[in-house]
């Protein structure tokens, strides 16, 4: 009998540890980051005529650490594209996201898990971002359920403007309805120093400097600049190549590094 009982206790104990080594990232506590913009964010590169090419850099490959929540709210693995059930009036392909996603973890391994949240839409302008508005509110619910299974929202990634360049009136109201965006955000998230690092734009309409200087010169604490000027375009002059992204993915994380941690939501 004692012998039995021991072999029970034996196979109990390995029962356990076999579960905890399987369990799913999903159920672990999640460094959050959430994406938001428009199409640079969202994916454009290797889209040619409406087809995305389907190539995907080492750079942006799956990770079993990197999770992705999905349009309906759950937690699944992270792959490209990783906004094909959020911008889904486009075909989309490459962003930035697993990029940034294995750049920071090959950096700073103390990270476990990161969970991306998609919410880009592609040709939004910063006015359909304000607070009140869909995209907007959906940001806020995305988060929000982001953090519900345990987590802490670290940065928010922010990529646009290219849409409030072609007109002289929203390129210069930019930097108001850009401030007040970030500060609506921190307030309904109850995160007054989340990290924020956007992207200074690349190439865009008649107006790209009135933006990339409110971009640039934006003084708001804990907001982050990285500047995509000189990244290689797609033939459309718009957006970035796939290799460009895989580019802005890593600077987007050498600024995360530089300027972590910093406060984020946690779930409580």
């Amino acid at each position: 009998m004692p012998h039995t009982e021991s072999n029970v206790h034996y196979t109990l104990v390995v029962l356990l540890l076999l579960a905890h080594a399987v369990s799913p990232a999903s159920s672990q506590d999640k460094n959050i980051f959430l994406l938001a913009g428009q199409s640079n964010m969202s994916g454009q590169a290797g889209v040619i005529n409406g087809t995305w090419d389907g190539i995907i850099p080492p750079e942006c490959a799956p990770n079993p650490s990197i999770l992705r929540l999905a349009a309906n709210l759950t937690w699944v693995p992270a792959a490209e594209p990783l906004h094909k059930d959020i911008d889904v009036n486009v075909t989309v392909g490459v962003g930035p996201g697993m990029s940034f996603a294995n750049s920071v973890l090959a950096d700073d391994s103390s990270l476990d898990v990161v969970g991306l949240v998609p919410c880009a839409v592609g040709g939004t302008k910063i006015s359909q971002w304000a607070r009140g508005t869909f995209l907007y509110d959906q940001l806020l619910s995305r988060a929000r359920a982001a953090v519900q299974g345990g987590g802490t929202i670290q940065a928010m990634l922010w990529y646009q403007g290219e849409s409030d360049t072609t007109i002289i009136e929203n390129a210069e109201f930019y930097k108001g309805r850009l401030e007040k965006f970030f500060l609506d955000l921190r307030c309904d998230l109850q995160s007054p120093s989340l990290l924020i690092i956007q992207v200074a734009l690349a190439q865009a309409g008649p107006f790209l400097e009135i933006v990339r200087e409110a971009q640039l010169g934006l003084d708001l604490p804990d907001v982050k600049c990285v500047d995509a000027q000189g990244l290689d375009l797609e033939p459309d002059n718009l957006h970035l190549t796939t290799a460009a992204q895989v580019q802005l993915g890593e600077m987007l994380a050498g600024s995360f590094l530089q300027n972590w941690p910093t406060p984020g939501l946690t779930n409580n």
